[in-house]
């Protein structure tokens, strides 16, 4: 498995395909870790669209969006299926966070999370907004994840660049 990038170092680049709900339109588009330089990221790996625990996840995290947006941050969910499963799994929970899609697990592999049967390990980085990893959490088991509370006061305390 590759490591995982390091804390402080500057997280390499990466251009995903996806989209994100916006009223009724589902509007797809390339999301390049390098247009959120100056801002602070939340990535949020997880296995699997329409699964039981990545569904109470995302939908988490897309209920807690305002907590996110007043720290500057954006949240992208990054899973293995594409965008077709994406926008059916966003309309279907009514979720307002971008959904990527790794199909070959590039970007998983290059984060350290790919993982051989479920695909990708269930995972949370803070990229802050100077591209630097300024936190990072990586379940063993993926059966829970990081509550909004906790990415909060994570966030709160990377310093802007």
């Amino acid at each position: 498995m590759a490591v995982s990038p390091e804390l402080g170092r500057t997280v390499e680049d990466f251009t995903l395909p996806g989209g994100v709900l916006d009223g009724e339109t589902f509007v797809r588009r390339d999301y390049g870790l390098a247009e959120r330089r100056g801002l602070p990221l939340v990535i949020a790996f997880y296995p699997g669209d329409n699964t039981a625990v990545c569904t109470k996840q995302l939908c988490s995290y897309s209920s807690g969006l305002e907590t996110f947006t007043d720290l500057g941050a954006e949240v992208w969910g990054i899973s293995p299926q594409d965008v077709d499963s994406h926008e059916s799994f966003a309309r279907a929970n009514n979720l307002r966070i971008p959904l990527l899609a790794d199909t070959d697990r590039a970007v998983a592999r290059a984060f350290g999370v790919a993982a051989p049967g479920i695909g990708v390990r269930r995972s949370v980085f803070l990229i802050g907004p100077d591209g630097a990893l300024r936190w990072k959490h990586v379940a063993l088991l993926g059966v829970t994840f990081q509550p909004v509370e906790t990415l909060a006061r994570e966030l709160a305390r990377i310093e802007a660049p």
